[in-house]
C-alpha cells in the first residue's frame, strides 16, 4: 500500500512538472531542407516568464550535430503566447553541410531543472549556393564552399526620411521611392553585391517604442517593435532573393533610461552591467531571428564609435571602456552565432588604442571624407600595423549636409568613381562604400558599379585569389597595377585639366609575352592595343593618351 502511494505521488509530481514546464511539441516546418537555406522549426512549450526576450528569465536553445559531427548551439526566439500558457518559439537554422543533422531543444528557466526535448533529425540536400562569408585574405572574403568574394557597393544607411537635413537635396532624400526595395534592386542590377545599413531610432528601430522621422513604423509598447521586426524580416528576405550581402550596423539600441534602457549616458552604457545584459539579449534575438541568412555579410557594432566617445568633447569617454566592451561583445557573438558571421566596428578618424587588435573583430574600418586619394595608403598602413584586413566603410568628396552639392556635382561624381577603383586596386576585401546613396542614384551613378564589378570578376577568375601589387610608372597619370594569375590589370587616371600622352612602364620580372586591351570604365568597351615593348624587368606601353579627368583600365594577358 505504501509503495502504491509512493508511486502515485511520483506520478502526480511528474504530471505537475510536465504541466508547469515542458516542451510540448516540435514541428519541422521545412519540407525539404537545403544546404545554405533556412530550415525552420516551431517549438511549443509551457512555462512562466516576466519577459520571454530575456535569457536570464527564460531561454530556449537548439543543440545540433552536423553530418560531420560538429556540435552547434543555436539560440531560439519567442514568437507568440502568454506566460503560463502554451507559447510558440522558433528556431531558424541554415545547414552549412549536406547530409543528416540531429537536433534537440533545451529549455532553461533559472531556479528550475532544464527541460530537454526528444532528439529529431533532418537531411539537408546539397546546394549550388555559396553559403556564408568568412575571412579570406586582405584582398578577399571566402564563402563556405570556397568561392571567393569581393564586396562592391555603397552605403544605404536608411530608407528615405520624412524630413532630411540637407535643404538642397530634400526633394531627393525625402522621396518615398528610395526604400530598400528600390535601392537594393538598383544596386544588384548594376553589379553591386554589398551594402551597409543602420539600425537606429528612425530605421529598423528594433527596440524603440516609436520611430523618429519616419512613417514606415507603427508605435508599440512591445519589448521589440513588431513593425521593425517585420521590416527586418522583409529586408533579409529581399537580400536573399537578390544575392546581395549587408553589413548590418547594430548601434547602441535604445540604451538610455528615457528610451527604456538602463544607462544614464553613453559613457554609462559601456560599463553598466544591466546595459550589457540588455545588449547581449538584443544580440541573441538578432542572431536567433536573422542569423540564418547568408545575406548578413557582417555584424557591425558601431558607426564611428570615436564620435560616440567624443559626443561630450569636454569630457570624452574613457577609450579603455569602449575597447573592453567591444572585446566582450565580439566574444559573445562568436559564442552564440553558429554560422560564423563576420564581426566588425568602425571609427570616423580617431583610433582607440587596442580596438584594431581585438581577436574577435574580423576586419577593421574607418571612414574617409575629402581625402579619397588617401584610401590606398590608409589601407596598407593599417594592414601592416595590425595584420588584419581593412575596409573603408564610408567615403565621399563632401560630408557636410549644409552644403549645396550642385556647386561641385562633377567633383562628387568623380570622387565616387575614384573611391571604387582605388579600392579595387588595393588590398581590401570590401571596396570603399560611398555615402549619399539617394543623391548618387538620382544622378544615375549606380550604373557605374557595372564596370568595376566586371573587372573585379576578371581579377578573381584570373588569379583565383592571388593578388600582387606591382610597380607601374605613368608620368603624370595616377596609376595602380595588380597581377592576378596570368593577367596584369593597370588603372590609369588623368587628374589634370589637359590631355596627357604618357609612356607606361610596368615592372615584370618574368620573360613573358602579353597582349594588351584597354577597358573604358564608362562605356565598358574593350579595345585591342599595339603590342607592348619589353626591356629588362619592364613592359612598356608607349604613347597612351588620356583626355582630361578620364580613366581607363589596361588588361595584359600572357600567352
Amino acid at each position: 500500500m505504501n509503495m502504491k502511494k509512493s508511486f502515485l505521488v511520483l506520478l502526480i509530481t511528474l504530471f505537475v512538472q510536465l504541466l508547469s514546464a515542458q516542451i510540448k511539441h516540435v514541428s519541422l516546418l521545412t519540407a525539404k531542407p537545403v544546404q545554405y537555406e533556412k530550415v525552420e522549426c516551431d517549438i511549443r512549450l509551457v512555462e512562466t516568464w516576466k519577459n520571454p526576450y530575456l535569457q536570464e528569465d527564460i531561454a530556449l536553445d537548439m543543440f545540433i550535430t552536423s553530418p560531420s559531427g560538429k556540435a552547434l548551439t543555436l539560440p531560439c526566439y519567442f514568437e507568440s503566447g502568454e506566460s503560463g500558457k502554451e507559447s510558440v518559439w522558433k528556431a531558424r537554422f541554415s545547414p552549412q553541410e549536406n547530409g543528416k543533422y540531429k537536433y534537440y531543444f533545451k529549455l532553461n528557466k533559472p531556479g528550475k531543472p532544464s527541460t530537454t526535448s526528444g532528439t529529431f533529425s533532418f537531411k539537408s540536400v546539397a546546394s549550388d549556393k555559396n553559403g556564408f562569408l568568412h575571412p579570406g585574405s586582405y584582398w578577399v572574403l571566402k564563402y563556405d564552399n570556397g568561392k571567393l568574394f569581393r564586396g562592391i557597393g555603397e552605403n544605404i544607411g536608411w530608407e528615405s526620411k520624412i524630413n532630411d537635413a540637407n535643404k538642397f537635396i530634400k526633394d531627393v532624400d525625402e522621396n518615398p521611392k528610395y526604400n530598400y526595395e528600390y535601392m537594393l534592386r538598383s544596386l544588384a542590377v548594376n553589379g553591386g553585391n554589398f551594402f551597409r545599413t543602420w539600425m537606429t531610432n528612425g530605421n529598423l528601430p528594433l527596440d524603440w517604442k516609436k520611430a523618429s522621422n519616419s512613417n514606415r513604423y507603427t508605435p508599440s509598447d512591445e519589448y521589440y517593435n513588431p513593425s521593425a521586426i517585420k521590416k527586418i524580416d522583409r529586408l533579409v528576405t529581399l537580400c536573399d532573393s537578390l544575392d546581395i550581402h549587408m553589413m548590418l550596423t547594430l548601434g547602441m539600441g535604445a540604451y538610455s533610461k528615457r528610451d527604456g534602457g538602463f544607462a544614464e549616458s553613453a559613457a554609462d552604457f559601456f560599463v553598466n552591467p544591466e546595459s550589457k545584459i540588455r545588449y547581449k539579449n538584443r544580440l541573441r534575438y538578432i542572431i536567433s531571428r536573422w542569423g540564418y541568412s547568408p545575406s548578413i555579410g557582417a555584424w557591425e557594432f558601431f558607426n564611428e564609435v570615436d564620435n560616440v566617445q567624443f559626443s561630450n568633447k569636454e569630457n570624452p569617454i574613457n577609450p579603455d571602456t569602449i575597447v573592453k566592451w567591444h572585446n566582450e561583445m565580439s566574444t559573445y557573438v562568436k559564442q552564440i552565432d553558429p554560422f560564423g558571421h563576420l564581426v566588425t566596428t568602425s571609427i570616423s578618424h580617431r583610433d582607440l588604442k587596442g580596438l584594431n587588435s581585438l581577436n574577435n573583430i574580423d576586419f577593421n574600418q574607418k571612414h574617409i571624407y575629402r581625402n579619397t586619394a588617401a584610401i590606398p595608403s590608409t589601407i596598407i598602413k593599417y594592414e601592416n600595423d595590425f595584420k588584419k584586413a581593412y575596409v573603408i566603410g564610408e567615403f565621399a568628396y563632401e560630408w557636410d549636409w549644409a552644403k549645396d552639392f550642385k556647386d561641385f556635382a562633377d567633383n562628387m561624381d568623380g570622387d565616387f568613381k575614384r573611391g571604387l577603383w582605388y579600392g579595387l586596386f588595393s588590398s581590401t576585401p570590401i571596396l570603399p562604400m560611398s555615402w549619399w546613396w539617394e543623391y548618387f542614384e538620382d544622378r544615375g551613378m549606380n550604373q557605374y558599379f557595372k564596370g568595376v564589378r566586371e573587372i573585379s570578376d576578371q581579377m578573381l577568375t584570373a588569379g583565383n585569389g592571388s593578388f600582387e601589387n606591382i610597380s607601374v610608372k605613368a608620368d603624370s597619370l595616377v596609376a595602380f597595377s595588380v597581377k592576378c594569375g596570368n593577367k596584369i590589370f593597370v588603372y590609369l587616371y588623368n587628374k589634370t585639366k589637359s590631355c596627357v600622352k604618357s609612356d607606361i612602364s610596368i615592372n615584370e620580372i618574368k620573360n613573358t609575352q602579353y597582349k594588351v586591351q584597354s577597358f573604358s570604365t564608362m562605356k565598358r568597351e574593350y579595345k585591342d592595343l599595339d603590342k607592348p615593348t619589353y626591356s629588362l624587368l619592364e613592359i612598356g606601353i608607349n604613347g597612351l593618351s588620356l583626355n582630361p579627368e578620364d580613366e581607363i583600365v589596361l588588361i595584359l594577358t600572357s600567352y
